[in-house]
């Protein structure tokens, strides 16, 4: 395919994301997904303006590094610039090129090379910008693909008009672990097989953020070395502002005891204890632990407090495992595929349970799913694929546990 016919054909697909879409959000990251992937490109971002603060704030983002909580002074950066003046900036080298100052994408993991950045316009003004990072062949962008990206904002301010978008970046969520190029490689026959390769990511404090992809992408191992149960082979862990990346195994058992609460799939209930009796066993294992009976109660499950694993149903004996991740009142709550053994109706109350303990406690939640139809209640969906992060998405509008379907 030319390379016009090529552009063209996007351009086409992202009218259609567009235009056929209930939910904005989601129409404007899948325009920018094609882009990326027509490109080629490395990473991408689209900037929205919080006029209130005068403040741009990545909504979407692809690529290795994680922007979620930059924010950009309107004005200010290649971002920043685009916005106020509403006129679109190529960066052919970033090398030799006076305007170039520095890009978040390079505090965060990624060098940026080359750059196309372009206004997202409404009829009165500009509400944010798109921006293309890097093509992946080490090349220069060019003016047929300074057009395309164009094209793009100019079909998404269509949208935006006839859809409506209203901009409220909220606060700016305070850190809770930093990753920062983590790689783990495991023995494969004669050699190794990367199966991380260079992580780069946040997680916040009272934020329910969802991992998406397939089997084998590397989503599990992710949360296994951020929960402590794993080692990194090579790069950064920070929880807490402590470094926990080449912990010893006795530092790594107080983190896990003191610092984690983990949700599996398989509920891992004493069975000769009874509901209560299991969350006051690791209730006894740390200091400041909530009451074992208040836990019950957030989990809904005082009237089933006295009987034994074998008298509860599935979705029962998860609530359990929940109450003994959040007793120990953990600065991070890991639950890998929580409701895979559960029917829809008893996956729906465990989601439920959970959404109270992120939104009306204060929990931080991070849940590695396959399920895509969970990630709607999420804050931060992030994607993974091949050992990377595909990209990351910022969830304005979360839903409850009881609106999805699967």
């Amino acid at each position: 395919m030319s390379e016009t016919k090529r552009f063209i054909h996007a351009t086409w697909q992202i009218m259609e994301a567009l235009l056929e879409t209930d939910k904005l959000e989601d129409a404007l990251s899948g325009s920018l997904e094609i882009i990326v992937r027509t490109l080629d490109s490395e990473a991408g971002a689209i900037w929205l303006l919080d006029r209130k603060t005068d403040r741009l704030s990545p909504m979407f983002h692809i690529g290795p590094a994680d922007i979620s909580n930059i924010t950009v002074e309107n004005g200010t950066g290649i971002e920043g610039i685009v916005t106020k003046t509403g006129k679109s900036i190529m960066i052919a080298d970033a090398a030799d090129d006076p305007r170039f100052d520095g890009s978040v994408f390079d505090d965060s993991g990624l060098k940026t090379r080359t750059m196309i950045c372009v206004p997202l316009n409404n009829v009165h003004d500009v509400i944010g910008c798109v921006q293309i990072v890097n093509k992946k062949d080490g090349g220069r962008y060019d003016e047929e693909e300074l057009q395309l990206c164009e094209r793009m904002a100019a079909l998404a301010a269509i949208t935006v008009d006839e859809k409506g978008l209203i901009v409220d970046l909220g606060e700016k969520k305070e850190v809770l672990a930093v990753l920062r190029n983590i790689t783990k490689d495991y023995p494969s026959g004669d050699g190794m097989l990367q199966v991380l390769k260079g992580i780069n990511l946040e997680l916040y404090k009272n934020e329910f953020v969802v991992v998406l992809g397939e089997s084998g992408c590397g989503k599990s191992t992710l949360m296994n070395i951020v929960g402590g149960m794993d080692a990194m082979t090579d790069g950064t862990l920070l929880v807490e502002g402590k470094d926990i990346s080449h912990a010893s195994d006795a530092e790594l058992t107080a983190y896990r005891r003191e610092k984690v609460g983990f949700v599996f799939q398989a509920y891992n209930l004493m069975p000769n204890l009874t509901a209560l009796e299991n969350v006051q066993l690791i209730a006894e294992l740390v200091d400041h632990a909530m009451p074992a009976e208040e836990a019950i109660e957030k989990v809904r499950l005082t009237d089933r407090k006295d009987h034994f694993p074998a008298q509860l149903s599935g979705g029962q004996q998860q609530r359990v495992s929940i109450a003994r991740a959040i007793v120990k009142r953990p600065a991070l709550i890991l639950a890998d595929e929580p409701t895979a053994a559960l029917d829809y109706n008893t996956g729906i109350e465990v989601l439920s349970v959970i959404e109270d303990i992120v939104r009306k406690d204060g929990a931080s939640v991070m849940m590695v799913t396959h399920n895509s139809e969970i990630a709607k209640m999420a804050d931060r969906i992030v994607k993974m694929r091949n050992g990377r992060i595909a990209s990351i998405q910022k969830n304005h509008h979360p839903q409850h546990a009881e609106e999805l379907v699967w």
